[in-house]
């Protein structure tokens, strides 16, 4: 299975399930700015206890390597859990969505948009897409972080909503990296 058929695949899941959700990660920035190969799919959800019976089932576990009781687990505790197609190595990382004010925006401002060739399915908007990424930067290090924004800016730079990302770059903690990303383009210098 190809990353963009388990893509395809969980899409329809979680909207058969009517799961509310939104592509995050580098898939998402992917989609507005600049591609790279990613080893995961991250999709930010708000799934509820009632979900997890239909979402496991979903998986097949001929197919799919999903756990029921972490997957419980995860959802009672707000955690993150993967569902793991074996066979190709390809991997789906369910986040659940903040349970604060930056939570509850990233899932009412996503975006319906072809994520592939064929495959319509709810995107971050860019601006928390790039908020999302800066996070990761902070907790992390990985530059790749910042050359995924680089690319969706270098795209769209006209269209993102800065004051959207500056006042919660403030509140996530991340305004000096989001500053740093600005100067640099606008300065012209290589990412």
């Amino acid at each position: 299975m190809k990353q963009v058929e388990l893509l395809q695949f969980t899409i329809e899941v979680l909207e058969r399930l009517a799961v509310d959700y939104a592509i995050v990660g580098s898939f998402a920035s992917g989609a507005y700015g600049e591609p790279r190969f990613t080893q995961d799919i991250d999709i930010l959800t708000d799934l509820k206890t009632c979900h997890v019976d239909a979402l496991c089932e979903s998986f097949p576990v001929e197919d799919f390597y999903i756990s029921k009781t972490a997957v419980t687990e995860a959802v009672s505790r707000r955690r993150p859990f993967n569902v793991i197609h074996p066979t190709s190595g390809n991997k789906i990382d369910f986040m659940p969505s903040r349970d604060d004010e930056w939570g509850h925006s990233q899932l009412a401002r996503k975006q319906q948009i072809e994520v592939a060739e064929g495959c319509l399915g709810f995107v971050a908007s860019p601006e928390d897409v790039i908020l999302g990424k800066l996070v990761y930067y902070r907790e992390g290090g990985s530059e790749k972080h910042l050359r995924d924004i680089t690319g969706m800016l270098k795209v769209g730079v006209e269209t993102v909503d800065q004051d959207y990302i500056c006042r919660f770059s403030e509140q996530l903690n991340v305004r000096d990296a989001w500053n740093a990303i600005i100067d640099r383009l606008e300065n012209g210098k290589p990412n």
